[in-house]
């Protein structure tokens, strides 16, 4: 089985897509001969042609709303924002247009599109292309938002998401794109779409998370083995809607509970989720609901990043305090 990087599964993903689903098209800033920015699908206009795999002027609001036009044609688009927090420019459609279809239409229609954006920081670029907007995207109703942590489910959870006959908001971390390897089997297969996964067994102390943060989970569980402390590590993987019944199933074992974001403390989803938890959980908790966010700022220039991005002393720090309550 392959070792692939979260970026060649995206682009494994694609192909495997493309094939499968002739009435499939890419489209985006630069994503035809280039290849998109980071390269992601590089080559597949040369292998399935211009027709179906080629880009489109600098301008978001028309390609969603493009988007739009083409599920009810019967295509399945597979529209890439070049960066998450382009989509401003296109939330007409995200908002008022794509999620709606179905209710819409009472069933008879639907908007079978898959959008693919990067963001999360980490990797020194200005403003606006390392932005955490997903919160936002997870109070839209009728708009599927997943986000992958490991290149196997970043294949399986894309491959699910273009059959979903939803509207996806997929997106992938920035930082992950290279730094995340495993192995991902050749060919189609799917991850369950608004699954969970416990990515690491403990006890003690479960830590909430998705994308970036399941990594820095993973490292920060580690060092808390060192110190007596056994942490599970559950990746939500859906963000909208959120698998509320494995969340509880790891908190009736550990009893304990921290929720991780890379976005600031006002926006993501940790406090939909710290409230969720405070109302099914109640009972079963020995300690506050805590979680680690970036502080409320406007996301800051490279040089002031690591310094303001949640970090793995910041999760060790706030699950012993929770644990020690």
């Amino acid at each position: 089985m392959p070792v692939l990087t979260l970026a060649q599964a995206v682009s494994d993903g694609l192909k495997e897509a493309m094939q499968k689903y002739d009435n499939a098209l890419i489209f985006g800033e630069d994503v035809g001969k280039n290849g998109g920015v980071f390269r992601i699908t590089a080559g597949l206009q040369e292998t399935f042609g211009e027709e179906r795999v080629f880009d489109t002027p600098l301008a978001e609001s028309g390609i969603i709303h493009m988007s739009v036009g083409l599920a009810q044609e019967g295509f399945i688009p597979l529209p890439e924002i070049q960066f998450s927090g382009f989509i401003v420019e296109a939330m007409d459609a995200l908002i008022a247009q794509l999620p709606r279809q179905r209710y819409r239409t009472g069933g008879t229609r639907h908007a079978q599109v898959t959008i693919r954006a990067p963001y999360g920081g980490g990797v020194h670029t200005p403003e606006l292309h390392s932005d955490s907007l997903e919160g936002m995207f997870a109070q839209i109703p009728g708009l599927r938002v997943v986000i992958p942590s490991s290149a196997y489910d970043a294949k399986g959870l894309l491959l699910a998401s273009i059959a979903s006959p939803d509207p996806v908001f997929f997106l992938e971390h920035l930082r992950l794109y290279r730094t995340v390897k495993d192995e991902v089997p050749t060919g189609y297969y799917t991850v369950p779409l608004d699954k969970a996964a416990i990515v690491h067994q403990g006890s003690d102390v479960t830590l909430i998370g998705y994308g970036q943060m399941i990594p820095l989970a993973v490292q920060a569980a580690e060092a808390l083995a060192s110190k007596g402390i056994s942490a599970e590590v559950l990746d939500l993987r859906t963000i909208s809607p959120v698998d509320y019944a494995t969340i509880q199933a790891s908190i009736t074992k550990t009893h304990r509970v921290l929720v991780l974001q890379e976005a600031q403390r006002q926006a993501g989803v940790a406090g939909q989720i710290m409230s969720e938890i405070a109302e099914r959980c109640f009972m079963e908790l020995d300690a506050p609901v805590a979680r680690v966010t970036a502080p409320d700022t406007i996301f800051p220039f490279g040089m002031a990043e690591e310094l303001w991005l949640p970090s793995v002393e910041d999760i060790v720090m706030k699950a012993q305090e929770i644990v020690e309550f």
